[in-house]
């Protein structure tokens, strides 16, 4: 009797850790490097333009367990605000953005980190009024500690047509 609860109590201790190392496998599916290489941009940010004038305040914060950015932005006057989720999709290994503002702006992008560190993320072709372009944007982590948002419009054969936007981040 006493070897039949001694291997009794064997089974439940192996039980017991197996389960713990399965739950702590997945505690958190968001953790790797690849879901991790957007973090430069988190924070609460002052964003002003390459004059040095304030141009609008954004936030990003993770959510989700980590496995999304989540950007509230608002202009200077305020009359500019929006939203972006910000995710890596671990089927293409791709970060993903949607963005939608208050004045009907849908921007979807995909891209990924370059050699540099930077974040280029950039829509499929638009073809539209204003045009056939490429969306793409890029943030890149200076070495003050602050973030520079580079978006470029470009043409079908992916040269620049015009910046439509340039901010500097300045966490405050």
């Amino acid at each position: 009797m006493k070897i039949k609860n001694y291997y009794l109590l064997i089974l439940i201790i192996l039980t017991s850790v197996s389960h713990a190392l399965a739950q702590s496998d997945n505690q958190c599916a968001c953790c790797s490097e690849n879901h991790t290489a957007f973090d430069f941009w988190i924070g609460d940010w002052t964003v002003y333009n390459t004059d040095g004038n304030f141009i609008g305040t954004n936030n990003i914060m993770k959510m989700q367990d980590g496995c999304v950015l989540q950007e509230n932005w608002n202009s200077a006057d305020s009359s500019i605000t929006g939203t972006s989720y910000n995710f890596f999709d671990s089927s293409d290994s791709t970060w993903n953005q949607v963005w939608i503002s208050n004045t009907g702006n849908v921007l979807r992008l995909k891209g990924n980190l370059n050699d540099e560190g930077n974040m280029i993320l950039k829509s499929e072709l638009v073809n539209n009024s204003r045009g056939t372009y490429y969306n793409q944007i890029t943030w890149s982590k200076n070495e003050d500690s602050t973030v520079t948002q580079h978006w470029d419009i470009l043409n079908e054969n992916g040269e620049l047509v015009n910046t439509a936007f340039e901010g500097i981040y300045k966490n405050h």
